[in-house]
């Protein structure tokens, strides 16, 4: 079950480095506001869009597996349909402990498969408000 309490929500945003999958370059797009947002409360976010080469001044990444060192969360912003693909790329590192769904996104069986592998889930919620809301 994707995580919806209070505490473990809170247990994952005090973790710090975030990969933005889909990252807009795109000023004014949820995927170019958001991660902007946890940049500025102080989250070391990585963007990951093969169509750039940066965004926000830090190198953006063609993939997951592009991204060096450690993640603690990858945080979506692509089509439901590409979820199942993109837990795979997080299936096919051992440092990512969270897949962060925004709103709207949902796969089922993508979040069955990254919690069978012992990853955190959380399905069809925004960081933002949420970090607003619980440490805001």
């Amino acid at each position: 079950m994707p995580i919806t309490d209070e505490a473990g929500l809170r247990e994952i945003l005090e973790l710090d480095r975030v990969a933005v999958v889909g990252c807009s370059t795109t000023p004014g797009k949820d995927a170019h506001e958001i991660p902007k947002y946890l940049i500025e409360q102080g989250y070391d976010v990585v963007p990951v869009n093969p169509f750039a080469d940066e965004i926000f001044g830090r190198e953006a990444y063609d993939s997951l597996a592009g991204v060096p060192g450690e993640i603690d969360i990858v945080d979506v912003f692509r089509p439901s349909e590409e979820v199942s693909g993109i837990v795979d790329e997080v299936l096919d590192r051992d440092d990512i402990g969270v897949v962060w769904l925004q709103l709207g996104i949902h796969d089922d069986d993508a979040v069955e498969r990254a919690e069978a592998a012992g990853l955190r889930v959380v399905q069809d919620r925004c960081m933002k408000p949420t970090h607003q809301q619980l440490l805001g």
